[in-house]
This record gives C-alpha cells, sequence and structure tokens, in this order.
C-alpha cells in the first residue's frame, strides 16, 4: 500500500473508489462504442465490397446462375474413416509404359439438312463419252447454300382496253384491271423490303443507318426520312392490330410484368437523353408479349394500362407492383428466381447458409422441371406441388426467419433474407393454381430482345420511335413465343392488312394466324 493511501480518510479512499468506478464504466462505455463501430464499419466494408464484386461480375463474369453444391447429396460417401498415410520416402524409379490405342468414337455424322428448303438439283455429268453406258445409280452429295437477300423491282404491267359502246357516235370505254392493295398507298416500298426492314432492326438488332450503307453497296439510296417515314406509315396500319394484341393479352386471367430502360432522345435539350421505360407484360397461357412504353418508371403506367385487369399479376419486388394486392380482382405474385438470385450472389460470402437455400431452391425447381418433363395437366402440377413443393417451401421459410435474427442485415445473406421475408406469401402464391408458374423467367426472356438492341442503337429518337418500338417488339416476341417465322408473318399481314376487317384482326395475331 502507498504511503498516500495510508494517509487517506476512508470517505476519501470511498470517493476515489466512485471515481475509479466511473472511469472504468466510462472506458467500458467507450469501449462498447468502439466495438460496436467496428462492427458497422466491418458491415458497410463487406457491402463495399459485395457492391464491388457483383459490379466486376455484370461486366466480366460469367452470366449463368447454375448452382452446383460442394457435395452432391447422390454421391455416396465411405462408410469408414480414411487416414492420410505419411508420404513414402522419393526414390529414383524409372517409369515404362505401353500407349493402348483408343477406340475410334463413332462419329455423329454430318447435319441433317432441313426437308422443308428448296433444293436446287445440278448433274455432273462424268467427261468421258456415256453414250455407251448403262447408268446403275446416283451418287447425291448436299450442300447447304446461301443467296444474300437482294431488292429488285416488282413492275405491275396493267394493259389497257377499249371497246366501241356506240357505232354512230363512236365513244369508246377504257378498261384495266385494279391494281392490288399496298401497305403504304401509292409507296414505292414492298411488303417484303417493309418487313425486312422491321426485321433487321427489333429482331437482328441492325440499327437504320447500317441498313442504309448495306443498301448502298447494292446502289440503291434511301434516306433515313424516307425508311423513318416508312415505319411512321406501317405503324399507323398496324396500330389496330396491337391494341388487339393488348386486348387479349390483358384479359388472359394471368399475366407477368417487368419494366426495362431505354433511352430516349429528348427533343428539347440538343444532344441529351432522358430515360424511358418500356413495361413488359407477358401472358404464358395466351402466350403473348406486350411492350407499354412510359416515359418514367412511376406506377401510373401499370395502373393506367391494367385498370380493368382482373387475375394473377406476378412481378419482381419493386415496389410500384405492391399497390395491385388491395386492389378487387387481382392477386399479386412474386417472382421465386429473384428470391434464388440473392442467394447465389451471397455463396462467397457465408457460403454454409448460402449453400443450404441454394440446395432447397434446386429440390424445388426439380420438382417444377419434373412435371414439365411428364407434361402434366395444370391440376397434376397442382396436386404435384402440394404434395411435394409445400413442405419444402415450409421449411425454407421458417429457416429463414429464424437465422435471420443471427445474420448481418448488411450482409449478402442478410439481405437475401430480409427480401424473402416480407415477400413469402407472394413468392408461394404459386402453389394457388397449377396454371401459374413459379417465376418470371418468362417475361424476362421476352425483355432480351430490347437490351440487346439498345446495345446497338443506343436511344430511341423520339417517344414515338419508343412507342413504335414497344409495338414492334410486341409482336415479334408473341411471334418468338409461338414459334413463328416474324418475317413471314410481317410480310403475310402487311399484304392482307388493308383490306381485313377491323372487328376479325384478332384472326391474324401470331398466336392465331395460319400461315
Amino acid at each position: 500500500m502507498s504511503d498516500e493511501l495510508k494517509t487517506m480518510s476512508i470517505e476519501e479512499l470511498i470517493e476515489a473508489n466512485k471515481k475509479l468506478q466511473s472511469q472504468k464504466q466510462s472506458l467500458e462505455s467507450k469501449l462498447k462504442g468502439v466495438q460496436s463501430q467496428k462492427q458497422s464499419l466491418e458491415s458497410e466494408l463487406e457491402h463495399v465490397q459485395f457492391q464491388v464484386a457483383q459490379l466486376k461480375r455484370m461486366l466480366f463474369g460469367a452470366k449463368r446462375e447454375r448452382f452446383i453444391p460442394a457435395q452432391d447429396e447422390n454421391q455416396l460417401s465411405l462408410p469408414f474413416d480414411t487416414e492420410s498415410e505419411a508420404e513414402p520416402e522419393k526414390e529414383q524409379q524409372t517409369i515404362t509404359y505401353v500407349r493402348k490405342k483408343q477406340k475410334r468414337v463413332n462419329h455423329p455424322g454430318r447435319l441433317a439438312l432441313p426437308s422443308h428448303l428448296d433444293v436446287e438439283e445440278i448433274i455432273v455429268e462424268p467427261k468421258e463419252d456415256t453414250t455407251e453406258m448403262k447408268c446403275i445409280g446416283k451418287e447425291i452429295t448436299e450442300q447447304l447454300e446461301l443467296v444474300p437477300s437482294k431488292l429488285y423491282i416488282k413492275r405491275y404491267i396493267r394493259p389497257k382496253y377499249i371497246k366501241v359502246q356506240d357505232k354512230e357516235t363512236q365513244e369508246h370505254k377504257g378498261v384495266i384491271a385494279d391494281l392490288p392493295v399496298f401497305p403504304i398507298e401509292k409507296g414505292i416500298a414492298g411488303s417484303g423490303l417493309l418487313a425486312q426492314i422491321m426485321i433487321d432492326k427489333f429482331v437482328d438488332h441492325l440499327p437504320i443507318y447500317r441498313q442504309i450503307l448495306r443498301f448502298k453497296r447494292e446502289g440503291v439510296k434511301i434516306s433515313s426520312s424516307t425508311i423513318n417515314g416508312w415505319q411512321e406509315s406501317i405503324y399507323n396500319l398496324l396500330e389496330p392490330l396491337y391494341e388487339s394484341l393488348k386486348q387479349q393479352t390483358l384479359s388472359a386471367g394471368y399475366i407477368q410484368a417487368d419494366e426495362s430502360p431505354i433511352q430516349v432522345l429528348d427533343k428539347t435539350k440538343k444532344g441529351k437523353t432522358h430515360r424511358g421505360y418500356q413495361w413488359v407484360y407477358h401472358s404464358p397461357l395466351q402466350k403473348t408479349v406486350l411492350f407499354d412504353y412510359r416515359n418514367g418508371r412511376s406506377r401510373q403506367g401499370p395502373n393506367e394500362l391494367l385498370k380493368n385487369f382482373k387475375g394473377y399479376l406476378q412481378t419482381d419486388g419493386y415496389a410500384a407492383y405492391d399497390s395491385f394486392d388491395k386492389k378487387d380482382g387481382i392477386s399479386l405474385l412474386n417472382c421465386m428466381a429473384h428470391a434464388r438470385r440473392y442467394f447465389e450472389k451471397a455463396l462467397d460470402y457465408d457460403q454454409k447458409k448460402a449453400e443450404y437455400a441454394m440446395g432447397m431452391f434446386q429440390k424445388i425447381y426439380a420438382i417444377e422441371r419434373k412435371a414439365k418433363e411428364e407434361e402434366l395437366s395444370s391440376k397434376e402440377r397442382y396436386d404435384l406441388r402440394l404434395e411435394e413443393s409445400l413442405p419444402l417451401l415450409n421449411e425454407l421459410g421458417k429457416w429463414i426467419a429464424e437465422t435471420y435474427k443471427t445474420v448481418l442485415p448488411k450482409s449478402p445473406i442478410g439481405k437475401a433474407m430480409a427480401y424473402c421475408i416480407p415477400r413469402w406469401d407472394y413468392l408461394i402464391n404459386f402453389l394457388k393454381d397449377g396454371s401459374l408458374e413459379i417465376d418470371n423467367n418468362g417475361v424476362e426472356n421476352a425483355i432480351r430482345p430490347l437490351a440487346l438492341g439498345r446495345k446497338n442503337y443506343l436511344f430511341a429518337g423520339s417517344e414515338r420511335g419508343a412507342q413504335r418500338a414497344a409495338m414492334f417488339y410486341s409482336f415479334f416476341g408473341t411471334c418468338k413465343k409461338n414459334n413463328i417465322n416474324p418475317f413471314d408473318w410481317l410480310k403475310q399481314v402487311l399484304d392482307i392488312i388493308p383490306e381485313y376487317k377491323v372487328n376479325k384482326l384478332h384472326e391474324i395475331l401470331p398466336q392465331n394466324i395460319k400461315m
């Protein structure tokens, strides 16, 4: 005991002890604050590292989300423990071997050529004189060939005739055939050329200026303003058909929805663009696709389009769709693929938890594949899901709710769970009807042509141009869903629609037309 303490009174010792306790509490409080700040910084660092990793993946990584578990559950494990043997002392050895001749694997053969293609037969006779010989057979060699598309002139020649009406007055009456109805009245562009321009732009993602360069190679100069005028004329001609497609899509009782941005040239600001959005709706039952352009991402767009819609609406977790669950006659579903995607991104940060969730998703999707491969009816798929999928979903949902309490909210695994918990009822709503899909992949696939196109043409020239694009993406997306050649469909429609009855336009939509 120090001399200073010996001279202190009991009251002074008590007071000093209180000060020490107070200092101790203050230091402990500061330590807790530092530890909390450290935990927060670690969480923030992990979040930033996750963001950087996702950006690198978007730029350079694989786009597939395939999950392969660390250990295959179907792989048998050894029924005993093995001990690692000590490495034997290295000795110089001479290794001899006999090269075995590999067995030749049967080649699958040449590509089978489609039977529907036109055939040009070329008979190649021997150079020798065969007049005294007898033909005993033929050897046939087939080759797939291509004739590049080319411009040509279609010339309509209409002979004129007259007949004498009155021999005394010598009056004459002329007779001439009527011209066929053209897609563009008095226009020089035929239906094949118009169809190809649209296919090149919206299916094969070839901007108009590149098409103009291709025409120049054939010695034909067509200005961009001329082609823009043609596009506007076709848009006006097909707009009633687009409205018919819209009615059929929205009357299906089940649609999937998503949205994707598109840059649009702003006429009020020279050289500037603003971000518009193509809202995309897919009817799995009707096999139709509908693009609807809006100049923003607010809920006003879907609210206007879906104001009379009744049925199931399947979307991702974007908040603009949440209000539809409160509308009479609409049942909201969410996309299981989006939920799975968050856990897939968390694999590198919390492998154990993320792998468990991914394994559960894998089992659930295996049931969906089984239903598809066995071509089950809606009722059969409904029963299968209740029997096999529902127990797995209940187990997964309970695990997410319990595990979320133990993870950092800002961590990738925490974000994955935070995405699922408030949406869980919407995520499992696909169990209500066997005709519903487990995810929104159908509409996401329909958006891909837009994503590819904007990489090439970069922006729409005006809002009117973006609306035109919405119409053609709708038609060609529906063609793809129904395995219809978009060029053949559009050319046929352009030939017949000028005289087609308005109340029967639904007959020539891609999902209904007889090619």
